[in-house]
């Protein structure tokens, strides 16, 4: 085995065989989706968090040990590079290290150091930096370097030069730094003032001290914005001295007679080059971490929210609030086909708000509507109510709504791809459509946006862009093929999230479908431009045709594990039909009975595949969605003002970010849960205990109406 594979194996506390297998997997191009459903026995059932973790790793490896190389190249090409420099470049575990060691051998620009060696002071300041006992007084090494043809008029003109080279010097040592960076890690303090005298939401930041080591992400982030934003001014605190004091006994002779010249030098190197640089750096860790955290946090939001249970059966209205251009309405069936548009007032005044009720009522009553979802932004409240008032006044038994996230919904109706799906349709409209079939199947609508536009997370905006997309895409990729795409309805935008395909294939296969009609199996897939052997050995999958004559293209058995599937029933006395039936619903007991291993070694394939088709056979298309909590939905509202301490009410989880939850109560304004009062035990971070859509019991602790703030208290709602 290799470092690197030791290296996961050791960080993941995985078996370096289980790790190599995976690489091996991962290099012949098959995706995490495939590779955590269909090669189980491969990565001993790691799942698809833990694959996304080694696939990174992975990246992050070979990129360091691809640029120890070219360090190594590089300091070669200059005739510089020695075996313990060598040593400790391969021995480097973090991309910083490298960097460090790199660093003098680096071509700068044109320094106060550079222009020292010009003048020809190199030598003095090596002989000066070496403290032979045989050396003179600084002084009188200098006079041999005095040369007015080279700028060297005066012994302090060469001195002066001198210290600039070995300034330079002590600033590049990878030993010196390393160890004032960790000084900085446990010791140093951000210290952040206030540049302007207005309010502004960095108040809590105007006289802020935070150790580094115990520094948050989200405190990082904000900082950042509000000095980007000029509110706020950013410094470091650390003991100077002590680090003077540690790099003068690192260099400096007892007894050295250029101990008050090198003294100078030392210092200067670190004031002037070392601590800006340093502290870049580690302003620049700081924020990358905590990048890293908000990405985390962002996509292990985005996850259950994409999960949520889709309202089936139900025709949907939808509701896109505002004022100026009123509220626009669709209303989708079933299957999300748009039945009926429109665009009410209820904001313009009285008679305008009884006109929207009355247009509105008779549209629900036409088209038998018995789910209203309200998008949670401009008017939202306003909307809210009349929604509520109209089912009280107007008796409309039986309807209830939902508010929700609208988050990306202009975005979405603005895009090409609206305009493709809704070609005769306004803008403002598509929005509509977009929040009624939001609620009917969140997956296959939100795929559709942006995942940065979701808006589930903290400083998304001050991402890396290219780091967050491709977190966040991972994401909705492991979602839509752990749900399944239903391979005759799914939209192009769904298609290409499906593991093996590519937007061009998705295309293609929309285009086939529109073409020949309905696909009637999965190996119709292999007629699709294109779709090669090696794409449809990675989608097959995850691609169901519920119609299909064969039951086995129902469900998420891949065609490569057909003929043990068949074996399988026929081991337990059965076949097809009893699956067709589905009249397998105990199927795995049954199994556990005949003998797991026994039967997996019958049918050729892991004990953990078996489980999984036997987990399939017994339940044929299942949707994993279905078993979470269904979403609240509600025929009347409360107001803020309704809303006093100790009252306690149930609601939902909207957010989950650094330092609490927000929670949808039933009034317009999310409230928070702080940290603190998520429960009893101490915890490090919210999502270890909440997700987005969980269902939660809180208490109301504090309401401010004029700052629209609801704190909440789960732990004192005996939670």
């Amino acid at each position: 085995m290799d470092y690197i594979t030791e290296t996961l194996a050791a960080e993941l506390q995985k078996r370096p065989q289980i790790i190599q297998n995976v690489i091996d997997l991962y290099d012949a191009g098959n995706t995490i989706p495939f590779i955590a459903r269909y090669r189980k026995e491969a990565h001993e059932n790691m799942g698809d968090e833990a694959l996304r973790t080694l696939e990174e790793r992975l990246k992050y490896l070979r990129n360091l040990e691809s640029r120890k190389e070219e360090v190594l190249r590089l300091i070669d090409e200059q005739g510089k590079l020695d075996p313990a420099l060598e040593k400790s470049i391969r021995e480097a575990k973090i991309l910083s290290e490298v960097e460090d060691l790199y660093r003098p051998f680096q071509k700068k620009r044109r320094t106060r150091a550079t222009v020292a060696k010009e003048k020809g002071l190199e030598p003095l300041a090596v002989l000066l930096y070496a403290q032979k006992d045989s050396m003179k007084s600084p002084e009188e090494e200098a006079k041999a370097f005095i040369d007015p043809e080279k700028g060297v008029e005066t012994v302090e003109d060469a001195l002066a030069g001198a210290s600039d080279i070995i300034a330079e010097q002590v600033s590049d040592s990878p030993e010196l730094r390393k160890g004032i960076r960790t000084f900085y890690q446990r010791s140093a303090a951000l210290v952040v003032r206030n540049t302007k005298e207005e309010d502004s939401v960095y108040r809590g930041y105007y006289a802020f001290n935070g150790d580094l080591s115990r520094l948050q992400g989200h405190q990082i982030l904000a900082v950042n914005r509000g000095e980007k934003e000029g509110f706020l001014k950013v410094s470091f605190d650390v003991e100077e001295e002590k680090i003077l004091w540690a790099m003068e006994k690192s260099i400096i002779r007892e007894n050295s007679p250029a101990r008050a010249f090198l003294s100078g030098a030392v210092r200067d190197g670190f004031r002037r080059l070392m601590r800006p640089s340093l502290e870049n750096e580690i302003r620049s860790d700081l924020t990358e971490k905590a990048a890293e955290g908000a990405i985390r946090n962002f996509a292990s939001n985005l996850k259950p929210l994409l999960m949520q249970p889709p309202v089936k059966g139900a025709v949907t209205m939808g509701l896109d609030p505002g004022y100026r251009m009123g509220c626009k309405v669709a209303v989708v069936d079933p299957t999300g086909k748009v039945l009926d548009t429109a665009v009410v007032y209820p904001t313009y005044g009285d008679r305008q708000k009884e006109e929207a009720k009355t247009k509105l009522s008779a549209m629900i009553k036409k088209h038998c509507v018995t789910r209203i979802a309200i998008g949670n932004g401009t008017a939202s409240r306003e909307t809210e109510a009349m929604t509520a008032e109209m089912i009280r006044e107007k008796r409309l038994a039986g309807v209830s709504y939902m508010v929700v996230s609208e988050a990306g919904a202009s975005v979405y109706s603005a895009s090409r791809l609206a305009s493709e799906e809704f070609p005769d349709y306004d803008v403002n409209l598509r929005s509509a459509v977009s929040i009624a079939r939001r609620l009917e199947d969140p997956l296959a609508e939100l795929v559709k946006i942006d995942p940065k536009a979701i808006g589930v997370g903290q400083y998304q905006h001050d991402m890396p862009e290219k780091r967050l997309s491709e977190a966040l895409d991972a994401v909705v990729e492991d979602c839509v093929n752990q749900v399944g795409v239903d391979l005759n309805t799914a939209s192009f935008s769904l298609l290409q999230r499906v593991s093996g395909l590519t937007p061009a294939t998705s295309r293609n296969i929309v285009s086939y479908r529109e073409e020949h009609g309905a696909f009637k199996k999965r190996q119709e897939l292999l007629k699709v431009a294109k779709l090669g052997p090696k794409a449809y050995e990675q989608c097959a999958g995850f691609l169901r045709i519920p119609e299909a004559e064969n039951v086995l293209d129902r469900t998420a058995v891949h065609p490569e594990s057909y003929e043990a599937a068949k074996k399988l029933l026929q081991l337990l006395g059965l076949d097809l039909s009893a699956v067709r039936e589905g009249k397998l619903k105990n199927l795995q007991d049954t199994l556990k009975k005949y003998g797991t291993k026994k039967a997996a070694d019958a049918c050729g394939v892991g004990e953990l595949t078996l489980l999984d088709i036997a987990s399939e056979l017994s339940k044929p298309g299942r949707d994993p969605r279905e078993e979470l909590p269904a979403p609240i939905f509600r025929t009347d509202l409360l107001d803020i003002s309704d809303l006093k301490p100790g009252m306690v009410i149930k609601g939902t989880v909207r957010n989950v970010i650094d330092f609490g939850a927000f929670v949808d109560i039933g009034v317009h304004q999310d409230g928070l849960v702080h940290i603190s009062e998520i429960c009893d035990r101490y915890i490090k971070h919210p999502s270890e205990v909440l997700s987005v859509g969980d269902e939660v019991k809180v208490v109301i602790l504090n309401v401010d109406e004029k700052k629209n703030r609801i704190s909440l208290s789960m732990k004192q709602a005996g939670a």
